[in-house]
């Protein structure tokens, strides 16, 4: 069928991009070389990622003043913005405007 369709047909049925039986892009020199960069740009990350700054035993736990720091600021900031804490009896005390049951 494929065969019969490139013997038959001048062209690509639809769409020329996309689908399945789609025209294949052309490669351009410019294509090439943003690919050899990409790659080499890849390649030089992951040099740097397999060598370490530290070692694993120095790695762990290096942070955790910083982040127990970062954190109690947080909660400051956080705790700044709460509003005050409200007692049953403040919302209650209208009704002792007058206490007629009470002996003064």
């Amino acid at each position: 069928m494929f065969l019969t369709n490139v013997l038959l047909r001048k062209g690509i049925p639809g769409r020329q991009w996309i689908g399945k039986y789609r025209r294949p892009r052309v490669v351009t020199w410019n294509m090439k070389r943003s690919m050899i960069n990409r790659l080499e740009i890849e390649a030089e990350t992951e040099y740097w990622i397999s060598r370490p700054y530290m070692t694993k035993d120095q790695e762990h736990g290096h942070a955790a003043a910083r982040r127990y720091t970062e954190f109690q600021e947080l909660k400051a900031r956080q705790m700044a913005n709460f509003p005050e804490h409200k007692y049953l009896q403040d919302h209650l005390n209208h009704l002792n405007v007058t206490k007629k049951w009470t002996i003064t």
